[in-house]
């Protein structure tokens, strides 16, 4: 599982050292091999290692593509979505259309998410810890969580 948040660097290139907790774990689940695409609803990165990725990837060319919503998602999905690597050092290239689109810099965070990580820039990472607008209702599966 990946979990924690991880505030890193990216070089002038696009590179940037994943974490030596979370490196070791990427390693072991996929080899160090990763698929990188833009996050559907925020302006950030989802990192998922290959073998997460190819189990999801038949669900997003399942979905209709006579449906909007599901049509830019599969293109911002598939469409951005990036293999790579990781290096001997450690580090992965982000390419510069991921770097664009979610406006990544210098000052990272890597975010856990379960069986994912996203990659935001540190920014927009702290305008989001701070935006108490956009909550909306809980859904019910959380009506019943106890913390």
């Amino acid at each position: 599982m990946y979990l924690g948040s991880h505030a890193i660097n990216m070089d002038a290139k696009g590179r940037l050292a994943i974490p030596a907790r979370v490196r070791d774990t990427l390693l072991e689940d996929c080899a160090g091999r990763l698929v990188v695409t833009a996050h559907t609803e925020e302006r950030c990165l989802l990192v998922y290692p290959e073998p997460q990725w190819q189990e999801i990837l038949p669900k997003i060319e399942a979905l209709s593509s006579f449906n909007k919503v599901a049509r830019r998602a599969q293109r911002l999905l598939i469409g951005y979505a990036c293999e790579l690597q990781v290096d001997g050092n450690g580090r992965v290239l982000i390419p510069p259309t991921l770097r664009e689109y979610a406006g990544l810099e210098k000052k990272l965070m890597l975010v856990g998410q379960g069986k994912k990580l996203e990659l935001w820039s540190e920014d927009r990472w702290m305008s989001w810890l701070d935006d108490s607008e956009g909550e909306g209702e809980m859904p019910e599966e959380m009506a019943s969580l106890s913390l």
